[in-house]
């Protein structure tokens, strides 16, 4: 019985429909919404009662919807076609025979999990070990040098000699001061050499040596420094002789010099470089334990103007001293005192809580009056809450105000006397006539320090000596504290990648006299870089198969190896973790100006890193509580090229890494269990199954791709596939499969399955007319290595990753059973599809699974690839009335009724085939072709979203925190010049303004202006191509759709009044196919909100939430925070001076007549240190 045709507006001759017994069925639970926009279609289903009495109206067309016994019929019939090809030309089945055959050439081995877990564990325990000892060495002639050392009071610059890395930029510089005034120092000039282990030209004969710009090369402090740190370059060098596996060895000085070896030299930055050893992450975790830190910032009404803009850089410098072990909280106060931002607690001071602080901090206002108490109470009753997670040692508090008279002696004896388990810092920022006294009181009687910071200038090194005072429990400790740990991982800045660090402190052992109290005062930071790439040659490449992995991580959670570790954005800047360089940011910058990507090391979780999960939660917890464990799970994977979702089995097994803080793990699918080893001790077989790798057997054989894998030490690599199989025969020729600079296992695997391939090609391709069933290729890729693509031409258009393991078909062939289709990448911002020479085709892949005497594995998978536009063509005809393309199509008369189908009717019925990920592969409209491979809510949001408010399709949602994003453009105000306050002609003639703190702040504006060009004027537009202007790291949204719980096949109406679709969807079997079959769009009107699939860029997820519910975690298994001998005398004094009224009469001039300030790049700080 036929239904009424829709009508939108005025009614339109048009299909009518059928009435069907559709099982009763509503939308999905939770079903996503539109946030605005036009009303969503809802998903109803027509009960079939409403339906019987609706009769076709007189004058409707014949043709009816389909029924779904017809639908259900062309789905079969598109099954059995792709089975029958996969059949003829996939040669599954060949391929099993062929292996059979074959057995004799290779011996199935087993990957035993708990073995292998353990023996890389030991592996990498003996390859850190050796750093170990090494930084053992370098710290114990550190203290032994420096206790011989006799100080110099009248060294000068020319009585030290030393390769100083900056010297060639400074010489290229003509503004220097180096070059201004002419460096008295005897600076090394060295030749250098390509070394392939750093990626960097090198000289092994001495070290280099950074000091930041901000301290004065020629003080004494810094020469002695210089004079007893030589004595470490024969240390270096022995330590090189013993293990010339070791990478950057680095001394980080307490007063701020970095010498490290090889020397290299230093790659200065455009602007001013602010490098400094002391404020790197792996300084600071050798040089302190863990910190619980409350900051709190006084914002009464007296702070105000500069004064608050140097509270607020200083917040900010303050938090990048703090690392992942580390918690802290924010607040501000005057009455009262609340938090700068969302959090209420402590928490890890980790990137992303840190960024929300510095967002935070710029926002505090000043106003009202200043109360110590309640900052101070504040601060306390943070410490004290012990029902969060922190870090359980140091503590203390972080006082930042412009001065008062109140000691609140109260405060501390309520909450920190007598014991003093809280340390105190205070800081007195500005220029003010305060009497500071209570100020260092606080500091003194708390175990803290007192601070001035009266410029800007003052911030960086005052922010970070506090590390100091923290560093006297551990030299107090001794050898108890001599503990190696190792760092997070980050990016090395000169190109050997990913890196960690050995940490160990360096304490001084000199004494003031006979019977003198000991020195408690760290020295500084020994530091041994070792490459990831080290670490991964020492776990299993290829006999885990293109899905199974090695993965270790830390106790906080974070990833040290895992294959989806792959940060996509170098860091900018010099010696990371004591390599050059580091591109430094100006101290005076607002804080939400730095660049951090260079700061942070890689924090990437082990959740973050896979899908997470409870099961996965429990693992993560497992290991880093120390445990050995295995557990099979049924988890979710992403594809490699992150457009699917795959719900897969797999096994877990993971135990401790000795002696260090990591925990190794082992993922292996069931099928993964077995793998194939070649056994081709036959060289004329050799030779015979070589020879189908040249070019030249390549039209008759097929196309071959190799892998480009480390088969041996002298082959050179290439990316262009082609160039590396070239010099992959050129070394054969020379050696043999079996030599010693080779890897016997991947040469003998990939000569076999170039063999067992060639073997394809003899028994079922060569002989196959693939045009005959629309085939543009037949290929086979192999765990051995080899990709074989027929015919040969089929090659030229062949963009499938040579590397089997890498290729997306290939691993998600052995995660799913059946066939699987892979459409052509498209994403919505290009251009279409070209459909050109029958280029475009669609892959279609399976795995092939062997069973050996009981043992199940799968080495290899097969497909074929389609003729789009022919099989469009095709697809058409089997969802149709006809049963072969030469049959004449069905006519139906006035008199008759017929229902659509797919061919006649494509005017008024749109037919697919979606993929599993919700991707476009087949529509019989023709003008759709060229999006093939699109997101099918960009072909048609009505229906996409229709099948996900159905469960046909569910949404997992994850973030990319890895991600580089382009620069976003500077608005207007980034142009406009920095404000610094001008007095009035009032100003000038009130004497009493020339001693007034308003006129210390002008001074202190002018003199870094004379610095720091950059503080007066608009930031010039950067070149291209600099630091500022490339992408960046930032956290990227990602949604992948897959198959959710629907299988059979299934009926509805897409509800929008005379709007209203008909479909009909129906997974085909044995495939990641979906087939759908629905009424065109008649009207515009009914337009759903559209399903987004394409990665966006984000925030992430709302940090205020996460924070409470942190991830588990533990800290350093050490803590280093009291020491009943420690001396807390030394805390704190002022070091301010009065303005010069003739120099500020002078500046004043100078500002007012509009003089440019010429710019310094250098700028003298004080030497803090003497031993």
């Amino acid at each position: 019985m036929a239904v009424p045709a829709r009508t939108c507006g005025a009614s339109r001759p048009g299909p009518t429909r059928t009435t069907l017994p559709w099982p009763r069925r509503g939308p999905r639970p939770g079903a996503w919404r539109p946030a605005s926009g036009p009303p969503r279609p809802l998903l109803l289903l027509l009960p079939p009662l409403l339906l019987l009495p609706l009769l076709a109206a007189p004058g409707a067309s014949a043709y009816s919807f389909p029924q779904q016994h017809t639908m259900q019929h062309w789905a079969r019939r598109l099954e059995q076609e792709i089975d029958g090809v996969m059949r003829i030309f996939g040669g599954v089945q060949q391929l099993r025979e062929i292996y059979k055959d074959n057995r004799n050439l290779f011996e199935v081995q087993e990957n035993e999990p708990q073995k292998l877990v353990e023996k890389v564990a030991g592996d990498i325990e003996s390859l850190l070990d050796r750093k170990v000892q090494a930084l053992k060495r370098l710290a114990d002639a550190a203290e032994n040098f420096q206790k011989a050392h006799r100080w110099q009071d009248n060294i000068k610059e020319e009585d030290v000699v030393y390769y100083d890395a900056k010297a060639d930029a400074e010489l290229d510089d003509p503004e220097s001061e180096d070059v201004e005034r002419g460096s008295k120092a005897s600076t090394l000039r060295l030749d250098f050499v390509e070394d392939s282990n750093f990626k960097n030209k090198v000289n092994y004969s001495y070290t280099a040596v950074q000091i930041p710009t901000d301290i004065y090369k020629g003080s004494t402090v810094i020469l002695n420094e210089l004079n007893w740190t030589e004595a470490l370059e024969n240390v270096f060098t022995e330590n090189r002789r013993q293990d010339p596996t070791l990478l950057w060895q680095v001394f980080g000085s307490a007063t701020g010099v970095t010498r490290y070896y090889p020397a290299t030299p230093w790659r200065a930055p455009k602007k001013i470089d602010l490098y400094d050893v002391r404020r790197r992450p792996w300084y600071i975790q050798g040089a302190s334990s863990p910190k619980d830190m409350v900051i709190i910032v006084d914002v009464s009404g007296s702070v105000s103007g500069l004064t608050l803009k140097l509270m607020k850089t200083s917040v900010c410098e303050m938090l990048d001293t703090l690392s992942d072990d580390d918690y802290v909280n924010v607040a501000s106060f005057n009455e009262k005192a609340q938090p700068v931002s969302c959090f209420t607690h402590l928490v890890q001071a980790n990137v992303r809580n840190k960024k929300v602080f510095k967002e935070a901090v710029q926002g505090m206002v000043a106003k009202g009056t200043t109360g110590y108490k309640a900052g101070f109470e504040y601060a306390f009753d943070q410490l004290q809450n012990s029902n969060i997670t922190r870090a359980n040692c140091n503590k203390m508090i972080m006082m930042f105000t412009d001065g008062g008279e109140d000691r609140v002696q109260d405060v501390f004896e309520k909450y920190n006397w007598p014991n003093r388990t809280v340390r105190v810092f205070t800081f007195s920022v500005g220029q003010h006539n305060y009497d500071v006294t209570p100020l260092q009181w606080m500091a003194c009687a708390n175990k803290g320090y007192y601070f001035e910071i009266p410029s800007i200038g003052a911030i960086r090194i005052n922010t970070q000596e506090y590390l100091d005072v923290l560093g006297r429990p551990m030299v107090l400790a001794g050898k108890e504290a001599k503990q190696v740990q190792w760092t997070n991982v980050y990016e090395d800045a000169l190109g050997l990648g990913l890196v960690v660090t050995g940490t160990l402190p360096v304490f001084n052992l000199t004494q003031d006299g006979p019977g003198e109290k000991k020195n408690q005062l760290i020295l500084g930071v020994m530091g041994i870089d070792v490459a990831l790439n080290d670490i991964k040659r020492l776990t299993p490449n290829y006999t885990l198969g293109a899905n199974g992995y090695v993965f270790a991580i830390d106790l906080n959670g974070y990833v040290l190896l895992h294959p989806n570790l792959k940060p996509q954005v170098s860091q900018v800047g010099g010696l990371e973790g004591g390599k050059p360089y580091e591109m430094g940011t100006p101290d005076f910058l607002p804080c939400l100006s730095q660049t951090t990507n260079f700061r942070e090391p890689v924090t990437l979780d082990f959740l973050d890193a896979e899908l997470e999960d409870e099961n996965k939660e429990e693992i993560r917890r497992s290991m880093i509580d120390g445990n050995k464990g295995h557990k099979q799970i049924r988890t979710l994977v992403k594809s490699l090229d992150e457009r699917y979702i795959d719900e897969v089995m797999r096994n877990y097994t993971w135990v401790p890494i000795r002696s260090t803080n990591y925990s190794l793990g082992l993922v292996l699918p069931p099928y993964s269990t077995f793998y194939l080893q070649a056994n081709l001790s036959d060289q004329i077989l050799q030779v015979k199954y070589f020879e189908f790798l040249l070019p030249s057997s390549f039209e008759s054989e097929g196309h071959v791709f190799i892998a480009p894998r480390e088969y041996c030490k002298d082959l050179n690599a290439s990316d262009n596939n082609t160039e590396f199989l070239k010099n992959f025969i050129e070394l054969m020729e020379k050696v043999t499969p079996d030599s010693k600079q080779c890897n016997n296992f991947l040469l003998h695997n990939l000569i076999l399955d170039t063999g067992i391939t060639q073997q394809l090609v003899e028994r079922v391709w060569r002989d196959q007319d693939l045009n005959t069933y629309s085939l543009l290729a037949v290929f086979a890729a192999t765990d051995g290595g080899i990709t074989r693509v027929f015919p040969n031409k089929a090659a030229e258009d062949w963009t499938e990753n040579p590397e089997p393991f890498n290729a997306s078909f290939y691993r998600r062939s052995l995660d799913n059973r059946g066939y699987v289709f892979n459409p052509p990448h498209q994403d919505a911002l290009l251009k279409p599809l070209e459909l050109e020479n029958d280029t475009v085709g669609i892959l279609v892949s399976t795995a092939v699974e062997l069973s050996l005497g009981g043992r199940t594995l799968r080495p290899a998978v097969v497909g074929v690839k389609l003729d789009l536009e022919a099989w469009a063509e095709k697809f058409k005809v089997l969802a149709s009335n006809r049963t072969h393309q030469d049959q004449p199509q069905k006519q139906c008369g006035p008199s008759s009724h017929c229902e659509m189908d797919c061919e006649v009717n494509n005017e008024d019925l749109l037919c697919v085939l979606i993929d599993d990920g919700g991707f476009l592969v087949l529509s019989n409209q023709n003008h759709q072709w060229d999006q093939v491979g699109r997101f099918f809510s960009e072909v048609d949001a009505n229906l996409m979203l229709a099948l996900y408010n159905n469960s046909f399709y569910t949404r997992k949602e994850s973030y990319d925190y890895q991600a580089a994003c382009a620069p976003q453009p500077p608005g207007n105000l980034g142009a406009a010049p920095r404000g610094i306050f001008v007095p009035t002609i009032a100003d000038f003639l009130n004497l009493a303004w020339w001693t007034s703190a308003a006129a210390w702040s002008l001074f202190q504006q002018l003199l870094y202006g004379l610095i720091y060009h950059s503080w007066f004027q608009a930031d010039p537009a950067e070149a291209e191509g600099s630091p500022e202007t490339r992408e960046s790291s930032c956290v990227m949204k990602q949604t992948q759709y897959y198959f959710g719980s629907v299988n059979a096949s299934y009926n509805a109406i897409i509800d929008c009044g005379n709007c209203s679709r008909l479909f009909h969807a129906q997974r085909v079997t044995n495939t990641n196919l979906l087939f759908v079959v629905a009424e065109k769009p008649l009207c515009s009107q009914c337009e759903a909100g559209r399903l987004l699939q394409k990665e966006t860029h984000s925030d992430g997820p709302e940090q205020c939430e996460l924070v409470q519910r942190p991830r588990y975690r533990r800290g350093p298994h050490i803590c280093f925070d009291y020491n009943a001998t420690e001396d807390t005398s030394d805390c704190g004094r002022g070091a301010s001076f009065p303005p010069s009224l003739g120099v500020l009469v002078s500046l004043q001039l100078l500002l007012l007549l509009g003089l440019p300030p010429r710019p310094q790049p250098q700028i003298h700080a004080h030497a803090s240190r003497r031993p």
